[in-house]
């Protein structure tokens, strides 16, 4: 049946017929060095103090303004947004904007994307309802009602660490989209604490819909609280998160009822192992916590039956100190994140077989728990959040 113009504007979600868009530009370096800033100082309005790195939702902005601080070119750009002195004294120096952005040692100002001379400011961005309502909905949780929350946030980090927990795709935001569940967002744990969604029948010619809309309640792990409309939450999620399972423990299954989410026999890819040198050479033998972290599509057995003829072992016998079956993964690519985890600790030694030199790839210097505990990470989907740090010999939220 034909749609009259009305019928075509009224059905119009996404906004796409919107000829009144806001005319945005693209922001410079200093502008974000600002806008960096003025997030410190909306926390101090709020909160009538500084943010602590004692606290979790905090540590980013704690983190922040100290090294604000300590950077005389920053302060001299940033002392007429100082509105708290929070920046304490300065004196002017004069200094270029080149050489403050030289030196952001904390990337303050990295951008995602090259921003090279064919870019051109002023030119007009048309962001969705959604994404405006997303931002526009959010503000900061006072530090004592916020720590309930911190809590939870802090269990769910854990609970997917140990494998308790996973992320699987979010899709149909009216199945999946309930009260009590976590879910990712743009980076950020997100928790529903209140769905004010409510059925409504939409009329139009090409025939009536019924679907759920109205605002929710919805508190983020960085302390913020949103009421941002339902569709909006889960048109976000959808986009560029995931849901977050309830705590597996014998196959609660409740939030994929209905979603799509296939759950056929998982299809066996082969045998994550991690191998220990038996090797007498003293160059080996004295480096401690040295392992090799490997996949294989046959078992670890058949795969290293000959180690000690293959430069892959270190030409000696190895131990197989820990291995599991993966499924349902593409093997390379899995190989491949867990050695750039570790790569700041893979091995870098020359080796010598009969005049042949061999600089093994495959080794990693780090406690064997810690590499077990990467594998639960990347087995949950959650590693890409975490870092290896050598000096605390342990895995950090970046």
């Amino acid at each position: 049946m034909a749609k009259t113009l009305d019928d075509i504007f009224d059905d119009d979600d996404l906004g796409l017929l919107n000829s009144n868009q806001p005319q945005n530009y693209i922001k410079t370096d200093e502008d974000r060095l600002i806008d960096a800033f003025e997030e410190i100082n909306s926390f101090y309005e709020t909160n009538k103090r500084e943010p602590s790195n004692s606290s979790m939702s905090e540590y980013s902005l704690s983190s922040r303004l100290k090294e604000l601080r300590t950077n005389d070119n920053k302060k001299g750009v940033l002392k007429a947004f100082d509105r708290y002195n929070l920046l304490g004294d300065y004196e002017p120096k004069i200094e270029s904007l080149d050489d403050i952005l030289a030196d952001d040692e904390l990337g303050l100002l990295d951008t995602d994307g090259d921003s090279s001379i064919f870019e051109f400011n002023y030119v007009p961005k048309e962001p969705t309802r959604d994404k405006a309502d997303y931002i526009a909905q959010r503000s900061s949780i006072p530090e004592k009602e916020f720590t309930k929350y911190g809590m939870m946030f802090k269990q769910v980090h854990q609970e997917l660490k140990e494998g308790k927990r996973r992320f699987k795709e979010f899709k149909n935001a009216e199945t999946n989209l309930k009260e009590g569940n976590f879910y990712l967002v743009d980076g950020l744990l997100a928790y529903l604490e209140v769905s004010k969604a409510e059925k409504v029948l939409k009329e139009n010619t090409s025939g009536d819909r019924v679907r759920l809309e109205g605002r929710t309640v919805t508190i983020f792990e960085n302390g913020t609280i949103s009421n941002m409309l339902f569709r909006s939450l889960g048109k976000a999620i959808q986009k560029n998160g995931k849901l977050i399972t309830d705590v597996i423990d014998g196959g609660e299954k409740e939030l994929f009822k209905n979603a799509g989410v296939d759950y056929q026999e998982d299809i066996s890819s082969g045998w994550i192992y991690i191998l220990k040198s038996k090797s007498k050479n003293p160059e080996i033998a004295s480096i401690n916590d040295l392992y090799k972290i490997g996949l294989s599509t046959t078992t670890v057995k058949e795969r290293i039956k000959n180690a000690s003829k293959s430069s892959t072992y270190l030409f000696d016998e190895v131990e197989d100190v820990y291995s599991c079956e993966i499924a349902n993964v593409n093997i390379h690519k899995f190989e491949s994140l867990l050695h750039r985890f570790f790569g700041n600790v893979c091995l870098d030694l020359d080796i010598y077989n009969n005049g042949e030199r061999i600089n093994p790839r495959e080794w990693f210097v780090a406690p064997l728990h810690i590499i077990q505990e990467a594998i639960n990470l990347l087995i949950n989907g959650t590693i890409v959040n975490y870092k290896y740090d050598n000096d605390s010999q342990s895995i950090k939220l970046k």
